[in-house]
């Protein structure tokens, strides 16, 4: 059963079953008294619940400031937080729940694979959803209206990573993903970007199993396939236990990771000197924005760095305010007209107008470096 059946079936189970409160006539129109409330799924159990906080905090920041000035439309906002797991049922789970808090605005999505289940039960509830990490081209491919990705789309991160792979003048490249939604989707876009321009080629293309120990058994199939660059498009777990595996097999090419593996973490799980000068497509970070104060900002509230999706998720908050302002209305059909009539408004990746698919027009993909223990913009 392929990612994307196997979230349809989940949806209809849950709808067959109840769905847990799943309020599918609600016409996403919250109370109308009391706080604006907006919803987020993000990882704060499983393998990836590092990021967790990052995008909680980065949301609950750009609450916090629109609240002093105001509110939207005099009323104050509300953020409420449910665990995704990177888990297609456990994020389902939450997203129901989350419709029976009666928030306005979906304001989260990490994993793509745990993010897919959950547009079709805020679909229709009539709740529009900001996604500001995951990025796979399922998302987008349902055409559900309500559905708004406030960051690059797996498309652009695979261009931007053959942009990458063509400039160290590499000639033969292993692409390998961990069988889920995100990764497969860039692994794809890129095998096929690679074989329509030619002046490289993928010479071992894999999928492993999240959530083992040991890939040895894959970094011995791509090594003996002499690729002069390595791609990996999973999370950092893996990553950086395949980084690991990759040095101690003797390989001294090129790696570069995706943006699912930006995370301090990945360095600690590779070692810092297997790490060294890994390369890693991401859209904007923390250390890249070039805004000191905001990063100060969120220092002084949190008492914590900034990390990976937290520029993005402060901005999904920003954009789902604006449009909710400019909507004049709570209702999930004005909220999304509103969305699609932005033009101009300011975030981290410039002047905001979405595609008529409700992408971003420029994906914003980087590259970043390691550099002792940290991932810095490659100069």
């Amino acid at each position: 059963m392929t990612q994307l059946a196997a979230a349809a079936a989940l949806v209809l189970g849950l709808s067959a079953c109840g769905g847990g409160g799943l309020t599918a006539d609600s016409g996403g129109e919250a109370d109308d008294s009391g706080p604006i409330k907006l919803g987020m799924l993000t990882p704060t159990s499983g393998s990836s619940a590092a990021i967790g906080p990052y995008m909680k905090n980065g949301a609950q920041l750009a609450i916090d400031e629109i609240n002093e000035k105001g509110g939207v439309d005099g009323r104050q906002l509300e953020l409420i937080v449910e665990d995704e797991a990177c888990d297609p049922k456990t994020a389902a789970a939450g997203a129901s729940k989350l419709v029976t808090e009666g928030i306005t605005a979906s304001v989260g999505g990490y994993c793509s694979s745990a993010t897919l289940p959950t547009l079709s039960i805020f679909d229709k509830a009539g709740i529009p959803m900001l996604i500001p990490a995951a990025n796979s081209n399922d998302l987008v491919d349902q055409k559900l209206p309500n559905v708004f990705l406030v960051n690059g789309t797996g498309s652009q991160q695979a261009e931007r990573a053959v942009e990458e792979i063509k400039a160290e003048g590499s000639k033969s490249v292993a692409l390998i993903d961990d069988n889920t939604s995100y990764s497969k989707d860039i692994t794809t876009k890129t095998a096929e970007s690679i074989e329509a321009d030619g002046s490289t080629k993928v010479v071992n293309k894999q999928s492993i199993t999240a959530g083992e120990s040991d890939y040895s058994a894959a970094v011995t199939s791509a090594v003996k396939a002499k690729p002069d660059f390595v791609y990996w498009t999973g999370y950092y777990q893996e990553g950086g236990l395949l980084i690991k595996q990759f040095r101690e097999a003797g390989y001294d090419g090129k790696i570069m990771v995706a943006d699912g593996s930006v995370d301090k973490q990945l360095i600690e799980i590779a070692g810092q000197d297997n790490a060294q000068g890994v390369l890693a497509t991401m859209t904007q970070t923390p250390e890249t924005i070039g805004d000191q104060a905001w990063v100060d900002n969120y220092k002084k509230k949190f008492n914590a760095d900034p990390g990976p999706y937290s520029t993005q998720s402060y901005d999904a908050v920003r954009i789902a305010a604006e449009a909710i302002k400019n909507a004049k209305s709570t209702k999930g059909e004005d909220i999304t007209k509103a969305l699609e009539a932005i033009d101009g408004f300011e975030v981290f990746s410039g002047p905001l107008k979405f595609t008529p698919e409700h992408t971003l027009s420029a994906g914003g993909f980087e590259i970043l470096v390691v550099k002792d223990d940290k991932l810095v913009l490659k100069k």
